[in-house]
């Protein structure tokens, strides 16, 4: 095999995004993944198949802070978890790059400010084809262009929501979405939200970047290869990654290797590549690897109107910003709330106890909304190995803002003409937004990469996912990992880092 001058660890929504910026540059460019490509099946819109049976999801245990196994919601396909994804493309707001005081504590910043990451995020929306629109959301930060595509329709039910949240004060407003709507229907009548994109209706990593990539050349993906080890030399180079490639061991070498296995699994595998240089892992001089682990605080939201039907087939399309900055306990931020995909009778049977009549009731009138809060960083919320095995001991934050969020929308609902209201929070040990393992910062005694996701302590080694966000804002991290790895490539390509 010729010596890639990238490989990419990782073909998630950070590195295929990556990979599809630097293809055009000529640079030989390897994409490991662990898994393979997700081929059409008819399981793929089978609600039973897949939130009951769990078809999709790997067999694979991890250990909870109080070691207890549980099987993660973490995906291993090409294109990783974005191809579950729902699919919402939003940027951080503006005042998430600044230090901001929440209920339970303060969030630390970024190392640099919105306006730095902005054309990033522009390259991104443009990118992914995003469906969305501007002037209707009070807490949108400033954009340098506009979204290349119309927001995805609200079907009736949802248009008489927006109509019914606007009558009570807030300001609903459509979500940015990468959805091919018409394309993704034309494969069948469900919501995209957690099934999987066989089709290409989403504009999910593998769609968009990862196939884009593929048309160069010089980029090639390599499937059914679990990285097991990084190898530093005695500089503290990377010199190579040692793979399992289908029962048989290889070792590859490469100019940059860049990390982009998801918050939890890159810093698993640095920690799983301590030498006698690195006692404490890869890229963790710091000791921060595996630490400040964040993970969304989320509940359903259900309201029901008891003599009417909800009829849409996919639902999510809206979002209500109005508690983002303030409106908690002593006027701190809440948080963001946005539709689910419908719900529907397999998908609430998986998650109760109800008897399906029952069930099925609720779900043919329920509108079903996602609640969505800030966890703030925490060193001792952190991911690390207990004989190879993964542990997640996230310290849950700032639930007392989300407490109050959930409260104040179901108060909402009610007087926007929704009499029944119930909520739950979402299971605690699903990583679905996980992020902040592997921080950036400029000091390097407090941090794992520098601003660009470059390792303190390894000049050829590169992060590109959610590892390295220092907070978790309280909106979907996706835009924002795809905005990030687009800087990234540019950083690469204008510092032309050796070979």
């Amino acid at each position: 095999m010729t010596k890639p001058d990238v490989l990419i660890i990782g073909s998630g929504m950070g590195g295929a995004t990556l990979a599809a910026a630097l293809a055009p540059s000529g640079r030989n460019i390897l994409i490991l993944e662990r898994g393979e490509r997700l081929e059409p099946s008819p399981r793929d819109r089978d609600a039973t198949s897949i939130f009951i049976d769990g078809c999709f999801r790997p067999d694979e245990q991890w250990l909870d802070g109080s070691g207890k196994p549980f099987n993660p919601g973490n995906y291993y396909y090409a294109g990783g978890n974005s191809k579950f994804f729902g699919a919402v493309m939003l940027r951080y707001r503006a005042e998430d790059f600044e230090p901001l005081q929440h209920v339970e504590g303060a969030t630390p910043g970024w190392p640099f400010s919105y306006d730095e990451l902005e054309p990033f995020y522009q390259k991104a929306e443009d990118h992914y084809r995003i469906r969305g629109a501007l002037g209707e959301d009070p807490t949108e930060p400033p954009h340098s262009g506009t979204y290349p595509f119309p927001p995805v329709p609200d079907e009736p039910t949802i248009a008489d929501l927006r109509a019914r949240l606007s009558g009570v004060g807030l300001h609903p407003s459509s979500l940015p979405l990468g959805v091919d709507i018409d394309h993704w229907l034309a494969h069948g009548l469900t919501t995209w939200d957690a099934y999987p994109d066989t089709c290409g209706g989403k504009m999910d990593a593998e769609t968009v970047s990862l196939n884009e990539a593929l048309q160069y050349p010089n980029v090639t993906l390599q499937t059914g290869s679990l990285v097991r080890r990084i190898v530093a030399d005695e500089a503290g180079k990377i010199a190579g990654v040692e793979i399992d490639r289908n029962g048989q061991a290889e070792t590859i070498e490469a100019g940059i290797t860049v990390l982009s296995a998801g918050a939890v699994q890159s810093a698993a595998l640095l920690l799983a590549s301590q030498d006698a240089n690195n006692p404490n892992g890869l890229a963790n001089s710091s000791d921060q690897v595996g630490r400040n682990f964040m993970n969304h605080n989320t509940s359903a939201v259900i309201a029901i109107r008891p003599l009417r039907k909800n009829t849409s087939v996919y639902q999510k399309t809206l979002m209500v910003n109005d508690f983002y900055l303030r409106g908690g306990p002593d006027d701190r931020p809440m948080g963001n709330i946005q539709l689910l995909g419908k719900i529907t009778e397999p998908i609430l049977a998986a998650n109760t106890n109800l008897p399906r009549p029952l069930v099925r009731w609720i779900t043919d009138r329920s509108i079903d909304l996602y609640a969505m809060s800030e966890d703030l960083p925490n060193p001792e919320s952190r991911v690390t190995l207990r004989d190879g095995r993964i542990v997640l001991d996230w310290k849950q934050s700032n639930f007392a803002a989300h407490n109050a969020l959930v409260v104040r929308l179901k108060k909402l609902l009610r007087q926007a003409g929704y009499p029944i209201v119930l909520s739950r929070p979402f299971d605690r040990r699903t990583p679905s937004h996980q992020c902040g393992t592997a921080r950036m910062g400029h000091d390097p005694r407090a941090s794992v990469v520098d601003p660009f996701g470059r390792s303190h302590d390894h000049p050829n080694l590169f992060i590109a996912d959610a590892s390295t966000l220092p907070t978790s804002a309280a909106v979907n991290p996706a835009l924002t990992v795809a905005a990030l790895s687009l800087r990234m490539a540019d950083h690469i390509l204008e510092k032309d880092f050796a070979t």
